[in-house]
This record gives structure tokens, sequence and C-alpha cells, in this order.
């Protein structure tokens, strides 16, 4: 699948930590409801986690009354800081529709009536807010199409939810999780056969390379 190693493995060593943004957290935990791929490595991630937070010496708590009235009187929704502030609901398991769990928060329990924007000939995006810095849509490539040629100021990560495409690290297909930096320069291009929709979570600026690319730049922004 992906051949960016390190970039996945850190990413995956985020998500067990839960220091990702929220559009991350949920991507990755879309990813391994969808595929078998990367849970054991998660779940080991987990446990080694668990593992080393049992051997810490206990650490005295100051004033520790005050402390727990505080946490008694948070909402508890406020306690976890990788939610986003607007209130969101999120059924579980993959519906239906599509959607894994993990992402209905973000983008609904539907695929359905989403305010799809064409962005290219072949290519419709649907946007979703910002959430911790990061910016989240989903992409509808038709069957065969290519994306252009592009880099990144940053990073992008894409998980395939239907059909597939092709770039120059390989072939992702439902469930798979593509990560690119600023080392990679690709050209996705959707199999044929089946439209390919994914989500993609973006941090920095995308860049278009390319004579085509740099066409349709100022219609992209």
């Amino acid at each position: 699948m992906e051949k960016n190693v390190t970039g996945m493995d850190e990413l995956l060593a985020g998500y067990a930590a839960g220091t990702l943004s929220y559009p991350a957290q949920a991507l990755v935990g879309a990813h391994l409801e969808l595929s078998g791929q990367n849970r054991s490595y998660v779940s080991s991630l987990e446990t080694l986690a668990g593992s080393g937070l049992e051997s810490c010496e206990p650490v005295a708590l100051s004033d520790r009354e005050t402390a727990l009235s505080a946490i008694f009187e948070t909402d508890a929704a406020d306690l976890n800081d990788n939610l986003p502030g607007a209130p969101l609901t999120r059924a579980a398991g993959m519906q239906t529709s599509g959607v894994p769990g993990s992402l209905q928060a973000i983008v609904g329990d539907t695929l359905e009536n989403l305010p799809w924007k064409t962005l290219l000939p072949g290519v419709k995006e649907c946007k979703f807010e910002e959430i911790d810095g990061c910016n989240s849509s989903l992409l509808w490539v038709r069957a065969g199409r290519a994306m252009p040629s592009h880099t990144h100021h940053g990073t992008e990560l894409t998980l395939v939810l239907k059909g597939g495409f092709r770039d120059e690290d390989g072939h992702y297909v439902a469930g798979d999780l593509a990560y690119a930096d600023g080392d990679v320069d690709h050209k996705p291009v959707a199999d044929e056969g089946e439209d390919c929709i994914c989500f993609a979570v973006t941090a920095g600026r995308l860049q278009l390379t390319g004579p085509v690319g740099r066409w349709f730049a100022p219609f992209m922004r």
C-alpha cells in the first residue's frame, strides 16, 4: 500500500497516543474500521503506552479535593480536547451509506445530499469546516480520471471509501490510507470501472505542479 513507512508509523503512533488533530484522528479511526492492515500494530502501541503508565511512579496530587471537584463539575465532552468545539454526533459502525462511524461526526451518516461542487472536469469536492488547523473534504473522482500532479507544503492524508486509485507510490483501494508530504509529487488516477470517493485531511497548502496543474491552479483556491 504505502511507501512512506516512517510517516505512516508516526501517524499511527500519534493516533494511539491521541495526539493527532481531530480530523486526522477520525480518518485513521475510519481506516482501522475498514481495513485490518494496521489494527494489530495500533493495538500493540496502545498496549505499550498502557504498560508505560503502569510502570510510572505515582505523584502526589496537591489540593486533591479541589482538583476532583473541578473534574466532576466539568461537562464530560469538555474532557476530550481532541473533539471540535461544535457539538457533533457520531453513530457507531459502518453504515449502508458507506460512511464509517469514525467519520460521521464530520461527514454525516450518508453521502447523499452533500453540497458537492465541481472542482475539475470529472472531479467533485465537498469541503467541511476547518478543525484544529486542518482542512478536510470528500473527493469524488470519476472512473479513469486523473487529478492534476501536485505536491504538498505540509501533509495530506487520503482514505479511500469507494473504488480505488493509483499514483507513483502504489495502488489504493477501499480502506487504504495514503500518506503524502513535501517529498511526494504525485498524480492520482482513479481506477477504471468505478468512481473513486476519498476522505482527505490536509495540513498546509497543496501546490499544483506541471503545465496542466498550473493552468487549473486559479480554479482550485
